[in-house]
């Protein structure tokens, strides 16, 4: 007998939508293991992770702030892939965005500026990463180049400009010689929605993304459009869809968006700019996409999930000494199981004789 893997003859609905679930359990299994390799409980370590962020009010506004900008991120990329287009540089166009958005900032800073400057750095912050991202783009449609490699060595690009930039021209003369700007004026902050918290007007953002996302995938011609092409190519040729349009036209609302999110964390839970403003949005996001199953509403509440880990390794850290590195390791694990469960969409594990492969075989 021979375990085989065998493509369905259609997509299975139910099997999609219990993936992402059976994913999760894997993880949950696989982590387990692993604090119990590490010597630690894996009941007590979970519960940590998982649940005592729960119950704590700070903690919850802690997870929404952590996934606003994954959950802008991931709506992008998931248009992107809808597509069949492979954007993975959105760390990049956060970082890109965080410093674009920035520039006015520092332009401004002790200027006694208006409120229009917060309007003008996240106008600035989406123009820079859609323009970021549209430089993969445009090497695709006019050359031929893999848009998964040079959108992710343009991450380094604007990973080395902001470390420059802050470490020389815009670092605060004030500030010790530390790597960073000097903290933005009230003007050019994001402001706070609950007093003693940090939870920002980015979050209610998130949500309009959230909602325009549904609506743009669910209710226009270009969400029709973004589907066919990425499900069907040979069928959008014949329809007269423009595959290169949207593939630009996807890139820049995905750039547009973590740019976006890069100046709003920039501008809100910082407050200044400085080196890893990031702890991996951009890739995190990524994982999010698929857990959500490339759907607004699921990216919603896969980010949430994703922020969970954030903010339960960061507890895990302080109260069971378990390295803060190991968030990334579940996350990696999870993307993993993801991909790997969702191969069951489209095949089936079967069992066949040997001797019916090789009589198959034969013919």
């Amino acid at each position: 007998m021979q375990l085989v893997l065998e493509k369905r003859a259609e997509r299975s609905a139910t099997i999609a939508l219990v993936s992402p679930l059976i994913a999760i359990g894997l993880t949950l299994v696989t982590m387990s293991i692993l604090f119990a390799i590490l010597g630690k409980n894996p009941s007590s370590a979970l519960g940590v992770y998982f649940i005592d962020p729960l119950i704590d009010d700070y903690s919850l506004q802690e997870i929404a702030v952590k996934a606003t900008p994954l959950v802008m991120i991931a709506i992008g990329l998931s248009l992107c892939y809808l597509a069949n287009a492979w954007n993975i540089g959105a760390e990049g166009q956060f970082l890109i965005g965080a410093v674009a958005g920035s520039w006015l900032a520092v332009k401004t800073q002790g200027t006694d500026a208006g409120h229009w400057v917060l309007p003008a750095m996240l106008l600035l912050g989406a123009l820079a990463g859609a323009l970021y991202a549209l430089i993969p783009a445009i090497c695709k449609v006019r050359f031929g180049a893999s848009e998964i490699l040079t959108s992710l060595m343009l991450v380094y690009v604007a990973d080395l400009l902001l470390d420059y930039l802050v470490r020389g021209p815009w670092r605060d003369p004030k500030g010790f010689n530390f790597p960073t700007t000097a903290e933005f004026d009230p003007v050019a902050t994001v402001p706070v929605l609950i007093e003693g918290g940090r939870l920002h007007l980015g979050a209610i953002i998130a949500l309009a993304v959230v909602a325009a996302g549904a609506v743009l995938l669910g209710r226009t011609i270009n969400g029709f459009e973004i589907r066919v092409v990425g499900a069907a190519p040979r069928a959008a040729r014949f329809g007269g869809f423009n595959a290169t349009r949207l593939i630009l036209l996807t890139f820049a609302i995905s750039g547009a968006l973590a740019g976006l999110a890069g100046i709003i964390e920039v501008a809100g839970p910082v407050g200044h700019l400085q080196p890893g403003i990031s702890p991996g949005y951009g890739f995190t996001a990524i994982i999010v996409a698929f857990l959500g199953r490339l759907n607004p509403i699921g990216i919603l509440v896969a980010a949430l999930f994703l922020a969970l880990t954030f903010i339960g390794g960061e507890q895990a850290q302080i109260a069971m000494k378990i390295p803060l590195d190991v968030t990334k390791v579940f996350q990696g694990i999870l993307l993993f199981y993801v991909l790997a469960c969702d191969s069951l969409i489209l095949y089936r594990f079967r069992l066949i004789a040997a001797s019916s492969k090789v009589q198959s075989g034969a013919h």
